[in-house]
């Protein structure tokens, strides 16, 4: 039977939960030990693809179509375990699960209360599809004390009595500010918020202590006095110069060991990390660097594309050079505005990521045309896919009235709404006035590569299958022109309808893809479209 670490945070609740989920679970893993992360969210939204980036971050969509939070990303970098459907549960779906079985009458007439039924649905997603697990650790969102995560915190409390206490172990993410005006570190914060979880009846078993500066001996056996729980697992965690050097500080400061502790398995054999130093001494001592500018429409919150920025990361750690990437508004591009071409030409390669709705696309448009015609090297992706095929039949194919059906009626419209699709040799199919919510091209779908093409011999394959997040696709019956106008489809569904890559032989590096790559890249596996990118911007920086 697995092992359940339920992970809670106290005071605010961006402190890393899931950055530190992450981490212990690569430590475990390192270990030998087979483990899943899971994710509780207080939204209620069913799922967080209905959310604005700008609200809640990237969406992270894993292979079997679900629309999760972006610490599934985290967890699959750090652990290489594929995330899935039932990895992510947000208080919406558990709500929507509930009203569905009441209209049906499987609860017979019986009142429906938060407890049991609520609770009873948390605890049956968290032990769900276990049993080749050794260890299941599940992130509480939100902030202890918060009354959306209450249900989530009553019913682990629940799963501690109903799997044994030697099943379960609770580890508490808190605060340690320092206050300069008095020059000390204050634990108050994290009395207070661990006085509120056993308050619910969780009593701590680790303490994760977040510190800009390190924490005094006295002070982690002050905090193990008042919180009861032993001195050893008071841990430490300062902030790290990468995400990639924390689980290494994490284990430096006993994290692992102490959670292995609370559940009896007092291992003592030592850790090999070489895996996750050689990471770290890549980032720390580059061979050089490379400028790469994102075009883009959400680089207010940089967290909407995380999985991105962190792609270019494993690119810079493949060929050893650290990427600086330059956040561009792609409104900025658009009319009259002489900066614009200012701010591109002392780049090294420019990336358009994905995105929705029209604001920003005559900007993006422009971007492409200025890679195009001054030989960057661009990347595409998504929407900037898109608006490559775009800008290319505007201007080498000669369409000048060329758009996308996502920005109103078109005479030429290169981009259309798909309304059908096959999934695992099944057709899906959408109604142009549906529902937005769950109605794209989700998840992972194969691809056939041109032989001879740039992608077929950047992935070594002819066949690949990669991960989706769109309701629009290039429209197939514009293919001979734009590949007359030099941009060649060398990636396409199995059955020729879907265009998947585009890329141009004229040039040293132009590559648009439908999917998203970035969701598939590790750094210990960097995505080989990211690595040649990196490569083809460091040869584009010896060049100016």
């Amino acid at each position: 039977m697995a092992r359940f670490i339920f992970i809670t945070g106290g005071v605010v609740s961006s402190l890393g939960k899931g950055l530190m989920a992450a981490s212990l679970a690569a430590l475990l893993q390192e270990r030998g030990f087979r483990v899943r992360i899971r994710k509780f969210d207080p939204y209620l939204n069913v799922d967080p693809g209905t959310m604005s980036p700008y609200q809640h971050g990237e969406v992270y969509v894993t292979d079997d179509g679900a629309e999760t939070d972006l610490d599934l990303g985290h967890y699959e970098r750090f652990s290489g375990v594929p995330s899935r459907r039932s990895d992510n549960i947000t208080s919406g779906r558990i709500y929507q699960n509930i009203i569905a079985k009441e209209r049906r009458g499987d609860y017979l007439g019986a009142t429906v209360q938060v407890i049991p039924h609520v609770t009873d649905a948390i605890k049956d997603f968290a032990r769900d599809d276990t049993d080749d697990l050794d260890f299941v650790l599940c992130e509480i969102g939100g902030t202890v004390g918060d009354i959306e995560s209450l249900p989530f915190i009553e019913a682990i409390r629940q799963l501690k009595n109903d799997l044994g206490r030697g099943n379960v172990v609770f580890v508490h993410l808190t605060l340690v500010p320092y206050i300069a005006a008095a020059g000390e570190l204050k634990t108050k914060p994290t009395q207070h918020s661990v006085r509120d979880l056993t308050s619910f009846g969780i009593q701590p078993d680790v303490l994760v202590c977040r510190t800009e500066h390190p924490l005094p001996d006295s002070e982690r056996s002050k905090i193990a006095l008042f919180c009861n729980v032993p001195k050893e697992a008071v841990i430490p965690a300062l902030d790290a110069k990468s995400i990639y050097d924390v689980p290494l500080h994490y284990h430096a400061e006993g994290l692992d060991k102490a959670v292995l502790s609370a559940f009896g398995l007092n291992i003592e054999t030592p850790l090999d990390l070489h895996r996750w130093k050689e990471i770290s001494d890549r980032l720390a001592n580059p061979e050089g660097e490379v400028t790469i500018s994102v075009v883009g429409k959400y680089v207010g919150l940089q967290d909407a594309y995380k999985s991105l920025h962190e792609a270019l990361v494993h690119g810079g750690i493949a060929n050893r050079v650290k990427v600086n990437i330059v956040w561009l508004d792609a409104e900025m591009f658009e009319g009259d505005n002489p900066e614009a071409a200012e701010a591109l030409s002392s780049l090294h390669a420019i990336l358009v990521p994905g995105g929705f709705g029209e604001r920003g696309s005559e900007g993006k448009i422009a971007a492409v045309k200025f890679a195009r015609e001054h030989k960057v090297p661009f990347f595409g992706i998504c929407l900037g896919m898109q608006m490559a095929c775009i800008e290319g039949a505007r201007n080498t194919a000669g369409l000048k009235k060329a758009s996308s059906s996502e920005f109103g009626p078109s005479e030429e419209p290169v981009i259309g709404l798909i309304t059908e699709w096959e999934r695992d040799g099944e057709r899906e199919e959408r109604a142009a006035d549906g529902d937005l919510g769950g109605t794209m091209r989700l998840g992972a779908y194969p691809a056939v590569l041109k032989a001879g093409s740039q992608v077929a011999e950047i992935y070594n394959s002819r066949e690949i299958t990669e991960r989706h997040r769109h309701r629009y696709e290039v429209n197939i019956h514009y293919k001979e022109p734009l590949e007359k106008g030099g941009l060649v489809f060398s990636g396409m569904s199995p059955d020729g309808l879907l265009p998947e890559i585009v890329e141009r032989p004229d040039h040293p590096w132009f590559i648009g893809v439908q999917f998203h790559p970035e969701l598939k890249s590790k750094p210990f596996d960097p995505h080989p479209l990211f690595s040649d990118f990196v490569a083809a911007a460091l040869k584009q920086s010896r060049l100016v």
